[in-house]
């Protein structure tokens, strides 16, 4: 008999939406998939270059549980210069994905009952990883008006004597908000009255930043770093998703814990992408900038694309690869077929199964009057995803 635990969990929509739209494609349909978050671009030259060093020279075995002194040291020189933040190697716990740096966090912290807030719109993982911890998700709804970023007033109306953690996400997925230094203080206020309250700040978009420069919460509130598990990775800013590698920076006691938990369970990421991961942080930066470059030209064409849209609005995103725009004004409305459209997720199965067009429901994310738009792809793709949606849309009545 499977586990209560595994029969709790839910399936990732966005795998979900992506597997369902791969099949289409495979049985001949035409498909513009814009449901992946992953970059759509090629891992840079010298971090692969790195990479075939290692297994040219050997270095092909298990390494320690952490991570390796070398690649550790790097990411703590990354930290000082990127992020003005001072960390010890002891400090970073390296792992197979920033999404195992947050579960695990959460394994180490959370015990049955205890609540974790978490802003929605949210990555959909979230909940489910405080699910499998036996703990309470505490979603928190944010609105569009606001760019869909969780004010003081909603943090301190939602902690209780049961609250261990806060889940913040700057920028977001799935909305691509990102908090200033003067909001990330303002929440920082509140949750210094509350020191059983940890923070997990997911940074993972931090290269991928449009206007300024990315701010994290412990830029604002240093005090707060014993209560701060920064999550970090490799996947989005240089385009390594399948080389899985991410990382956690924490206090002593935290990256204790987690280390035993990870050491049970999957042991070290792999050796040749920790050498990639070093030589990435040892390197320029000068292809993450250009690749930001044109992830700026894409959403730029898909808000004002968007906001062309009838009954359809966008706000301008801060960073990561996402939109998210509010599609509220066509909820209810029926298809040529006299169905109706009663949520995002039907708006999505529809515009993938009639106009094949995949985008992922705002359901998924705790935001049933959104949908998420992924500009992880080409412009020409781009192009085509919005002629499809547009006659989607318009198809409705």
């Amino acid at each position: 008999m499977i586990s209560k635990r595994a029969q709790q969990l839910q399936p990732s929509a966005t795998l979900k939406v992506t597997g369902r739209a791969k099949e289409l494609k495979r049985q001949g349909k035409s498909i513009v998939s814009l449901s992946a978050g992953e970059p759509d671009f090629k891992t840079p030259k010298h971090i692969c270059d790195a990479a075939i060093k290692a297994i040219n020279d050997g270095f092909h075995g298990y390494t320690m549980n952490p991570g390796t002194p070398e690649l550790r040291e790097a990411i703590c020189n990354k930290l000082k210069r990127d992020n003005d933040l001072d960390y010890d190697a002891s400090q970073i716990i390296c792992s197979n994905g920033a999404k195992q740096s947050i579960g695990f966090s959460i394994l180490a912290l959370v015990d049955p009952g205890d609540e974790v807030i978490i802003p929605a719109p949210y990555w959909v993982s979230y909940p489910e990883m405080v699910r499998l911890a036996e703990g309470t998700s505490v979603p928190v709804r944010t609105s569009f008006e606001n760019n869909f970023k969780l004010t003081p007033k909603q943090l301190e109306e939602a902690i209780t004597d049961k609250t261990k953690a806060l889940i913040l996400c700057s920028p977001s997925n799935p909305t691509g908000a990102q908090y200033t230094a003067e909001e990330l203080k303002d929440l920082a206020e509140v949750l210094k009255n509350y020191p059983q309250v940890y923070i997990i700040s997911d940074e993972i978009y931090e290269y991928i930043v449009f206007e300024g420069e990315h701010v994290s919460i412990l830029n604002v509130a240093p005090e707060l770093k014993d209560r701060v598990i920064l999550i970090n990775g490799f996947s989005k800013g240089f385009a390594m998703t399948g080389w899985r590698l991410g990382y956690l920076a924490a206090n002593d006691e935290i990256t204790g814990a987690v280390s035993k938990i990870q050491s049970q369970e999957t042991s070290a990421p792999s050796s040749i992408s920790q050498k990639a991961g070093e030589a990435a942080y040892k390197g320029d930066l000068d292809e993450v900038i250009a690749m930001r470059e044109q992830f700026k030209e894409r959403r730029d064409y898909l808000v004002e694309a968007l906001n062309a849209i009838e009954g359809v609005s966008c706000f301008t995103p801060g960073g990561a690869f996402y939109v998210f725009p509010d599609i509220s004004h066509y909820i209810g409305s029926s298809t040529p077929k006299d169905t109706k459209i009663e949520s995002s997720t039907d708006m999505c199965l529809y515009l993938l199964d009639e106009f094949g067009l995949a985008l992922v429901p705002g359901d998924a994310f705790g935001e049933p009057n959104g949908i998420r738009l992924s500009y992880a792809a080409s412009m020409d793709d781009l192009k085509e995803a919005i002629n499809r949606l547009k006659k989607g849309l318009a198809s409705l009545t």
